[in-house]
């Protein structure tokens, strides 16, 4: 019956076309362009800064500021330990290393006096070598309560947990009052600052995907952005056996939030297609026509089979040759009215 419609309307437009004005007829080419084919994969936004961070040294939690989902800046305070034990470990590291440079400076003393009574052969080589040992022995220690007075403070340091980026709270580990230890997940977080798309394509389109610089991501709200250079991962998943992408992607509006489902446009090759304007063709049911002009510009309805379309433009897949001339916004063959399709109610 559809088809019994379409080929009635089609008859319709035939005997309109047949006496219409064309004096003010605009036409367009069939032209011949490449068409670039792509596919289009699910995909998912998510954050290039993304992390834990986990205690490095042992103590009790004390502070912690920002609760999930807070907004949080760089080198601020994430979480605070009791730091009794480490500052108690500082005063023992300095009073070491003042016990280790006051015996510093008695062995360079000592030594001082023994080479000045060598010299004048009052004492042996034997004591010598001796004071010059005690010397190194003791200029030893020194470095060791340094470098141990160093680690005391930095232990200190551990106590007080900054953010290392500027981020989101995601996760909270641990409560106040909880004992932690060295390693112990504390604070997990992301930053929107710098995101990115994850998706997977096909086997069979792997390696179109490894030559791509770049792709198109569509957003829920129906915007498209261009990505930045494609990553791809050399090395199939075992259960899907598709291969990994990750396209860098930026957005000024702040829109973009990890975790969200994107639509990834990829490019996967090219063939050449004809092509004609969108406002030349004819849409009713299943079918499609234009008018295509003879040489003495009288148009001539002709059913044509179409493909995509794309930047206001209808792949023609069959019905139509290079440079056929098409008339486009066909309603003005017909003075400013536009065409009277017959109603369906009429078919009946």
């Amino acid at each position: 019956m559809n088809m019994l419609r379409d080929s009635r309307w089609l008859v319709f437009l035939a005997a309109f076309a047949a006496t219409a004005l064309n004096a003010d007829i605009r036409t367009a080419r069939v032209e011949r362009a490449p068409l670039e084919e792509t596919i289009r994969l699910d995909g998912r936004i998510e954050a290039v800064q993304q992390s834990t961070v986990s205690a490095r040294t042992a103590g009790t939690v004390i502070r912690l500021p920002f609760d999930v989902d807070d907004s949080v800046s760089a080198g601020e305070l994430i979480v605070q330990l009791d730091d009794e034990r480490q500052q108690a470990g500082v005063e023992q590291a300095r009073a070491a290393r003042a016990e280790a440079r006051a015996n510093l400076e008695d062995a360079n003393q000592r030594f001082a006096r023994i080479q000045s009574v060598f010299e004048r052969g009052l004492a042996s080589q034997q004591e010598l070598d001796q004071a010059r040992n005690n010397r190194a022995a003791a200029k030893a220690r020194l470095e060791r309560t340094n470098a141990a007075l160093t680690n005391a403070r930095e232990e200190l340091g551990d106590t007080r947990i900054t953010a290392p980026y500027s981020g989101i709270v995601t996760e909270r580990h641990v409560e106040i009052g909880e004992s932690v230890q060295p390693g112990q997940p504390l604070i997990s977080g992301l930053s929107r600052e710098k995101l990115r798309v994850l998706t997977h394509v096909p086997q069979p389109y792997a390696n179109h995907a490894r030559q791509q610089g770049h792709a198109m991501v569509t957003l829920p709200d129906g915007r498209q952005l261009a990505t930045g250079p494609i990553t791809f991962y050399p090395y199939a998943d075992p259960q899907t056996h598709s291969f990994r992408l990750r396209l860098p992607v930026t957005d000024g509006s702040g829109s973009l939030y990890p975790g969200m489902l994107v639509k990834v446009t990829l490019p996967v090759g090219s063939r050449s297609a004809l092509w004609v304007p969108k406002d030349a063709v004819f849409h009713r049911g299943e079918m499609r026509a234009v008018f295509v002009l003879t040489d003495h510009n009288q148009p001539r309805l002709r059913p044509i089979r179409t493909g995509i379309e794309h930047n206001g433009r209808i792949e023609v897949l069959a019905g139509l040759t290079e440079g056929e001339p098409v008339a486009t916004r066909p309603q003005n063959l017909f003075g400013s009215d536009a065409l009277n399709l017959p109603d369906e109610a009429d078919d009946e």
